[in-house]
């Protein structure tokens, strides 16, 4: 009978064997203790050396050269948690040198890397299909380097911690081309753009966007601007930004429709602008002074639709005058009030943004011997004095 306390074989448990030691030297399996790694390959002095695969127990592999146990040389690794897989070269069992990095999420990776992250020159297709070029540190586009949107701009210069900063070349998928200084990824600083639809910007930019931006359009003058009917006149616009100045370099019109002769940075001028008679079944309400005073009062201005429109010698009363109407004053607007409208046509918008319309009160008045274009209330004096006060001459430009 067996002593107190000394147990039977069955009573102190299964045995256990001793871990077997990895083979010494040649071809051999091993599964390590804590059976979350399990090696195959070649050995040496009891170590991995030479070409083997080392699998982890959640599906993580490496496949490829060891030196002395370490995962040094060319090789192939796998990431279970990320899905991604690195094939190049590894030092100490960190990708380290040059290789190919493809990512479950979509795109992949070519170029140096350091310590498992981007480092140095590469080329990277990210999940969208966008292609960059160029210098890389800590894993970020870092650097000079080139870009291709998936919208089709393409940008080339440089870059700080994945945005454009510094200087750089953006050419728009739409023919716009922005050259200039970039910060957080927007124009900031110095910088010029030729816009796809024709418009120019040289100047200062502040967060993607000119800081001397007009934000509306003005028509100078009077608040009224009388013209004699059948005479060309001219108009003077401005640019305006939001405290009150020119916008003088928001940008330029290369060519301007119609009338407009001279365009300066945030000044433009439409001469020998001429007034048709408006279209068929329309005519303005009449404005004549002398015949309202008589009358004791005033009409209102507009066009209104009539099955006949009048002559442009009707007054409001319907009677034409003696005579008739000369080829001169049929083919010219008809006497009454108007409305100008000047409006931003810029195709495509200017950045994206139209300026609101501007408009200008105009009475058509009838012509007399020897009366200037402009007849302000005051007088032809006036006419001529506001025209010089409002000329669109431009300033020197500013040293650059």
């Amino acid at each position: 009978m067996a002593a107190a306390g000394e147990g039977t074989p069955s009573s102190r448990g299964p045995r256990r064997d001793p871990p077997r030691r990895p083979p010494r030297d040649g071809y051999g399996v091993y599964v390590y203790p804590n059976s979350f790694f399990r090696y195959e390959g070649e050995w040496k002095a009891g170590r991995k050396h030479g070409h083997g695969k080392l699998l982890f127990k959640d599906g993580s592999y490496y496949e490829g050269a060891f030196v002395d146990g370490e995962i040094t040389g060319e090789g192939r690794r796998h990431w279970a948690w990320s899905g991604d897989t690195f094939s190049g070269q590894f030092v100490l069992g960190e990708p380290q040198g040059y290789g190919v990095m493809e990512y479950k999420a979509g795109g992949c990776y070519e170029g140096e890397v350091s310590h498992g992250m981007r480092e140095g020159h590469g080329f990277l297709v990210d999940r969208d299909g966008q292609v960059y070029q160029g210098s890389f540190h800590d894993n970020k586009r870092h650097g000079p380097g080139q870009m291709l949107f998936k919208n089709g701009d393409k940008y080339d210069g440089d870059w700080v911690r994945d945005r454009r900063q510094g200087h750089g070349v953006l050419r728009g998928a739409d023919g716009s081309t922005y050259e200039g200084q970039w910060h957080s990824d927007v124009f900031s600083g110095l910088g010029s753009m030729a816009h796809c639809s024709g418009v120019t910007y040289y100047g200062l930019w502040i967060n993607g966007h000119p800081a001397e931006q007009a934000t509306r359009i003005v028509i100078l003058g009077p608040e009224v601007m009388e013209v004699a009917q059948g005479s060309p006149f001219s108009v003077n616009v401005q640019l305006l930004q939001d405290h009150g100045e020119i916008a003088k370099t928001r940008g330029h019109t290369p060519h301007c429709p119609g009338a407009c002769q001279r365009v300066e940075q945030g000044c433009a001028e439409f001469t020998d602008v001429l007034l048709g008679p408006p279209p068929p079944g329309y005519h303005p309400f009449l404005f004549l002074d002398s015949l309202h005073k008589k009358a004791g009062g005033r009409s209102r201005g507009g066009l209104h639709p009539r099955g006949t429109p009048p002559t442009a010698q009707e007054p409001p009363g319907g009677s034409r005058p003696e005579g008739r109407a000369t080829e001169e004053q049929a083919a010219a607007a008809h006497l009454g009030e108007y409305v100008l409208t000047i409006r931003d046509v810029t195709t495509p918008p200017f950045l994206g943004r139209r300026l609101p319309p501007a408009f200008k009160h105009l009475r058509v008045v009838a012509k007399r011997a020897g009366q200037p274009p402009h007849v302000l209330e005051e007088g032809p004096e006036a006419s001529s004095s506001w025209q010089a006060a409002h000329s669109c001459t431009p300033e020197p430009p500013a040293p650059r």
